[in-house]
């Protein structure tokens, strides 16, 4: 494997580098399942787990994950370091997701919610085959503002997430995951703001989520939780699910890892986490993330309890946010 990681970048690069000492080092905390050996909830949680999910999964421990968000390949040809997926039929891809999901299934607590990314090509597959192994309670679009235009067609600028639960009963933790948002045309009552505050930075109301978000900003070079990963979602979209949809002290995980993104942000808002990824240098990225968020765990776009957005100027100091 070339070493993209150690390469020459620009000054202001924020992108993640691992060293070949650090690759050691990293590497060491990686937990490669012996053959045939069982996973235990001791050896799995919080671990980085280098392995084919469908593999793994039947030694994984049952009904021990609250909370699983799965990135999976989407429906085309494309180059993980040197793991290929390679477009396919969209049924083979319905048959595909089907075993992704009669896999994860029986790890998961009986009131687990379930996320699944996908692009508008492979969305309806998903679909299909997440509804017969789950109740499918809504489906979130999200503005991933990036790539060239299109000259033949509509630039594709939006991505689906799958939002499904194992029973009837599920977390969704609503005051947790609301928006902050400029009030363009602000309402007084009784001479007094109604339903938003005033503050040194102008004024605003939380806002209850909805299923469109428009506030995400895909990683890109001068934000440290980049990587070279070439389809890493963003730490603040994942808050979002990990915030909704599980509690403090929760397992959160993830059969795509990737870089880490998931198991980075669930240890970042105090969450357990768990997590495979068959590239064994995806790993390595992942668990310097993890060490990185010992000491970090700002997440870019949530601060202070809230959901800001874009191009929002945070206080640093949570006072400021009070009304005056």
């Amino acid at each position: 494997m070339s070493d993209r990681s150690e390469r020459n970048r620009a000054p202001r690069n924020r992108t993640l580098t691992v060293t070949a000492a650090e690759r050691s080092l990293y590497g060491e905390a990686v937990l490669r399942p012996a053959p045939d050996s069982a996973l235990t909830p001791e050896t799995v949680l919080c671990k980085t787990i280098n392995g084919d999910f469908l593999e793994l999964a039947p030694r994984f421990p049952g009904k021990f994950v609250d909370l699983a968000i799965l990135d999976p390949p989407y429906n085309l040809t494309k180059n993980f370091h040197g793991n290929t997926f390679t477009e396919t039929t969209p049924e083979r891809y319905a048959l595909m997701a089907d075993a992704w999901f009669s896999a994860i299934k029986p790890i998961l607590k009986d009131e687990a919610s379930v996320y699944v990314c996908c692009d508008w090509q492979s969305s309806p597959a998903i679909y299909a085959s997440l509804s017969r192994h789950f109740t499918v309670r809504n489906r979130i679009t999200w503005q991933r503002e990036k790539g060239r235009g299109a000259k033949s067609n509509w630039k594709n600028c939006s991505e689906d997430i799958w939002f499904a639960t194992a029973g009837n009963a599920w977390t969704f933790n609503v005051d947790a995951v609301k928006l902050r948002r400029k009030v363009l045309a602000p309402y007084r009552a009784d001479g007094r703001p109604k339903d938003w505050e005033e503050s040194a930075e102008g004024r605003y109301r939380l806002t209850h989520p909805s299923n469109f978000w428009d506030d995400i900003s895909i990683p890109y070079w001068s934000m440290p939780e980049n990587t070279d990963h070439p389809t890493q979602k963003p730490e603040k979209l994942i808050a979002r699910l990990i915030l909704a949809s599980s509690n403090p002290g929760d397992v959160v995980f993830d059969p795509f890892l990737g870089s880490g993104t998931t198991s980075v942000t669930a240890k970042k808002l105090g969450r357990r986490w768990c997590g495979t990824e068959i590239n064994g240098e995806y790993c390595v990225w992942a668990e310097k993330r993890l060490a990185r968020a010992d000491v970090d765990k700002t997440i870019q776009g949530y601060a202070h309890g809230v959901f800001w957005e874009r191009n929002t100027r945070i206080p640093t100091n949570p006072s400021e946010r009070e009304p005056r």
